[in-house]
């Protein structure tokens, strides 16, 4: 399984930007897919997720009522759709996939496959 991640920018503060992780191929129903984004110094954070099938989808508080996750019909391809940006929003942004447990679904250690990374700059 591979993953590639775009979308990201320089943007202001309060902008939107919509994120894309594209997978190789359309994953299993077992398989959770994931946004995680990691800031200069600090570790990688977990943001939110659809774990598997079920159409449950998790976010960090840090994110939740400001981000949204999403995927297409085809499920080969999930979004970020990022609102109300705030500076310390600026991290790398990574998707990763894995057949995590529900437990773990915000443990980064439980990832298989991850993205390349993504840029996302909140600045005035």
């Amino acid at each position: 399984v591979q993953l590639q991640a775009s979308g990201g920018g320089l943007v202001q503060p309060g902008d939107s930007l919509r994120l894309s992780c594209t997978v190789s191929e359309r994953p299993s129903s077992s398989i959770s897919m994931a946004w995680f984004r990691q800031a200069p110094g600090l570790e990688r954070e977990f943001v939110g997720a659809i774990w598997r099938n079920s159409g449950n989808i998790y976010y960090s508080d840090s994110v939740k009522g400001r981000f949204t996750i999403s995927r297409d019909n085809a499920k080969t391809t999930v979004y970020l759709q990022m609102d109300s940006l705030k500076s310390e929003d600026t991290a790398l942004y990574y998707c990763a996939a894995s057949p995590v447990i529900l437990s773990e679904v915000r443990n980064a250690r439980s990832y298989r496959y991850w993205g390349q990374g993504t840029l996302v700059t909140v600045s005035s």
